[in-house]
């Protein structure tokens, strides 16, 4: 089976900051994978590398076989942002922004056609937000834009699908139902991989989970990842702490 994302001993330097520093991974097709690590550990670098936005100094990514440019142009990989440096003043609509994960199949003109109306439609109702549609998209609360950007990745119909802190300041409903999409989109085959800083959530979202800093500290099973000591070493925290069975991350 061909791995959907393989990262192969990448560096990543911005001047004289080492982001990522001989960073290997391999995520396979129909999985859910968590990207788990302390602000500064080098995950942005690693989603914008896998997208092509960052080139790394050393190392190789592929994508579904094929280099990273080829692949976004390809409309193979999606984004889903955090929330920051977002307009949400700008006059959009809720089906607009979703809309906007067709524009890879929409060609030059832009010009929706039957099928993107009908994926916009599908992805609003996954979501739950199709009665917000007309809805301006600074209007919805915290977790319904999330849930808007969502659908926005699941419109795009990638077959790899990069969630950035997904869960952050959002309710308990817009968590289980986000955790909800995510496992029914990877038993469709899709490949998931989630940066979050939410711990508690990761058991029932995640196959396996990846703790970085800087480099891959460890890579497999989920209910592996989450050990205190793993967790401690990852956060940064004295490994030779008694945290009683328990990590406690700021």
């Amino acid at each position: 089976m061909t791995a959907a994302v393989e990262v192969d001993d990448v560096v990543v330097r911005y001047g004289d900051v080492l982001a990522l520093d001989g960073a290997s991974l391999t995520v396979r097709p129909g999985r859910v994978t968590g990207l788990v690590g302390m602000n500064g550990s080098g995950k942005s670098t690693l989603f914008k590398t896998i997208m092509g936005l960052v080139r790394p100094d050393q190392g190789r990514v592929r994508v579904l076989g094929t280099d990273p440019d080829a692949a976004r142009r390809r409309g193979v990989v999606g984004y889903v942002p955090q929330s920051d440096g977002i307009d949400w003043g700008f006059p959009v609509s809720v089906r607009e922004v979703v809309m906007m994960g067709r524009y890879g199949h929409q060609g030059l003109t832009r010009r929706p056609r039957l099928a993107d109306h009908t994926a916009v439609d599908e992805a609003l109702d996954r979501v739950e937000l199709s009665e917000l549609a007309g809805r301006q998209i600074g209007q919805l609360s915290g977790g319904q834009r999330k849930r808007a950007f969502v659908a926005r990745g699941i419109a795009q119909e990638a077959p790899v699908l990069l969630l950035d802190e997904p869960f952050a300041g959002v309710d308990k409903r817009t968590e289980a139902t986000i955790v909800r999409l995510l496992r029914e989109l990877a038993d469709d085959g899709r490949t998931i991989l989630v940066s979050t800083h939410d711990l508690h959530a990761l058991p029932q979202l995640a196959d396996e989970s990846i703790l970085l800093l800087h480099r891959v500290l460890f890579h497999g099973p989920t209910t592996d990842a989450l050990r205190p000591e793993r967790l401690a070493r990852a956060f940064g925290l004295d490994t030779g702490l008694d945290l009683g069975g328990k990590v406690v991350v700021a």
